[in-house]
């Protein structure tokens, strides 16, 4: 039986951006990346009313289609409560369309503050296993969205169970002398768009390539980062993707002929760096700028996060 919220209840999230493959491994690797969107939603007596400031202002729908709004009324069923009204409010510092998982991000945030609303109308909220499969049930696959959930580096996999995909994810320790680092460009692009630039069937020794490659990458991330250059190699989406972004693939044969291992964030356009230094070579710093690239030093972002508490019209009333 579903329970309404009384009005006047409030929840806030913070859910990390993400990077997604990280080379070879092809949905199944995620990074949490220390930029992070900040939601908020209220419940109300009635209606729907959505605040955007920041990334994708003026752009996302503020109707009961964005994703963030779906992604809270899912959470709020999966509860087993619901609302008569909401007022949802997004802080994004997550670029849109870059390959940095904003989508994951929203999703999860939402669930995420959905749990707050509900710990309130004395629901137990979704585990972070819950929360996993439920958040990626939007997108088809688990890479980003465990990554946002559980933070940090994880390994992500899809199962059927009862005929339905299961979908999970285990944390890996990330060595502590890698430095991470994201060149974000100001083109965008989307991933159904670059995903159809993928084979449907690759050849076994391509396969096997890969399959070596993530499996070395998993020793590089966490015991061997000397590894990593060798580690990040791939055949089986990167090579195919370099003709929709070709100042990515350059940027990153840049990173590779420095000695760095740089990767295509999830279907890019942005590049991950993972190197052994603290600092990018002055080669590559200089590539990035003169090709429209801001690259930032982050650390590996937290797990998703969320506070309950009264909202503000309603403490002004009492």
């Amino acid at each position: 039986m579903t329970r309404t919220l009384p009005s006047g209840l409030s929840a806030t999230a913070e859910v990390a951006a993400s990077s997604a493959n990280l080379g070879p491994g092809f949905d199944s690797l995620g990074l949490a990346l220390s930029l992070y969107d900040e939601i908020t939603v209220e419940t109300a007596d009635s209606g729907l009313v959505i605040e955007v400031d920041g990334e994708g202002a003026g752009q996302v729908p503020l109707d009961a289609s964005h994703l963030v709004v779906r992604a809270i009324e899912r959470g709020l069923r999966e509860n087993g409560v619901a609302a008569s009204g909401l007022i949802v409010r997004c802080r994004n510092n997550i670029p849109h369309s870059r390959g940095l998982g904003s989508s994951a991000a929203a999703v999860v945030g939402g669930l995420a503050a959905a749990n707050g609303l509900a710990a309130q109308g004395d629901s137990t909220p979704m585990s972070a296993d819950r929360l996993v499969q439920v958040s990626s049930e939007f997108e088809g696959h688990p890479d980003n969205a465990a990554a946002a959930v559980l933070g940090g580096a994880v390994v992500a996999w899809t199962a059927k169970q009862d005929g339905a995909p299961r979908y999970a994810a285990a944390p890996i320790r990330l060595h502590p002398g890698i430095s991470v680092f994201a060149a974000i460009p100001q083109v965008r692009s989307s991933t159904a768009e670059t995903r159809v630039l993928l084979p449907e069937q690759v050849s076994h020794a391509d396969a096997g390539f890969n399959l070596s490659r993530a499996a070395l990458l998993v020793v590089a991330l966490t015991e061997r980062p000397d590894l990593l250059l060798d580690a990040t190699e791939d055949v089986l989406h990167q090579p195919q993707r370099a003709s929709a972004m070709p100042a990515s693939a350059e940027y990153l044969a840049v990173l590779r002929r420095c000695g760095v291992a740089g990767v295509l964030s999830g279907a890019g356009p942005s590049v991950l760096a993972l190197s052994t230094e603290p600092e990018l070579p002055a080669d590559a710093l200089e590539y990035g700028a003169r090709a429209g690239f801001s690259v930032v030093k982050m650390s590996v972002g937290h797990g998703v996060s969320w506070t309950s508490g009264v909202a503000a019209s309603a403490r002004r009333e009492q």
